[in-house]
């Protein structure tokens, strides 16, 4: 475990970096009902990397994910990601339940400009990636909580984006289902050389997906450490060895909590 540095030009020429995240702070608010949410965040994501991000609620890892996707803006700092595409998906699926599971797939598409008949062919062809054959033309309410994360999948792969920030997309689901989509989402990561940053609250879930684990301090929010995952893949949540990773990442968010008062 290491706090952050950033890497010195040596190791930089050794790698491609596909988010650069330099001093960046976030005020929400003025004056005395100002909210400091972020706090001089430095952080790289290379290329192809998955990497997880934890700490306590309210710890601002949601609106780091917000400012790579261009929905807010920082107040202080940059973020540079070399031109490349972000695709974000929620917790919940956010989808439109008046659109089939097609439809709301087709939508990226139709924003893209892409044709009506090679809408419906790349949706179904993104609903078949991750295992919805059959329920193109279902809505929403006839799906199961997995099955609406996977339509969300499909429907941010669609954009063809180069990073997916996912904020707690599985947290709500029961362990099996939640594990099963662990294999299909690194399935898709490794298949589409994507760069993924992945927030999460639960251990063991940073442990299984990540080849690092960022710690977020409590409000505001900054790197206090990073945790190299060098598990072989595939891994299984319930292994002896994704445990120990997994330990040692409740233990410092402990020592964030308690050094915050939180």
């Amino acid at each position: 475990m290491s706090l952050r540095a950033l890497p010195d030009v040596e190791l930089d020429a050794q790698r491609e970096v596909a988010v650069r995240v330099e001093g960046v702070s976030k005020v929400f608010g003025q004056g005395r009902s100002a909210i400091l949410a972020l706090h001089q965040v430095s952080l790289e994501l290379t290329r192809g990397e998955f990497v997880c991000l934890v700490g306590a609620s309210g710890s601002g890892k949601s609106t780091l994910l917000n400012l790579l996707a261009g929905l807010e803006q920082p107040s202080a700092g940059r973020i540079e990601n070399g031109g490349s595409r972000c695709a974000l998906l929620f917790q919940e699926g956010a989808l439109f339940p008046w659109l089939t599971a097609a439809g709301n797939v087709e939508l990226a598409l139709h924003l893209r400009g892409i044709a009506r008949t090679e809408r419906r062919r790349r949706a179904l062809e993104l609903l078949r990636l991750v295992r919805l054959d059959g329920f193109a033309q279902r809505r929403p309410h006839e799906l199961s909580g997995g099955m609406r994360q996977r339509v969300a999948l499909a429907r941010a792969l669609a954009q063809e984006a180069d990073i997916l920030l996912m904020d707690e997309p599985f947290g709500a689901l029961d362990a099996i289902t939640r594990d099963l989509l662990h294999d299909e989402l690194e399935t898709i990561w490794r298949e589409r050389s994507l760069t993924v940053l992945f927030v999460t609250h639960n251990p063991r879930e940073a442990a299984r997906l990540g080849d690092r684990v960022v710690v977020f301090t409590s409000r505001p929010g900054s790197v206090a450490a990073e945790i190299q995952v060098t598990l072989n893949r595939p891994r299984r949540t319930d292994s002896a060895l994704v445990a120990s990773v997994a330990a040692e990442i409740s233990d410092r968010l402990r020592s964030e909590v308690r050094a915050h008062g939180r």
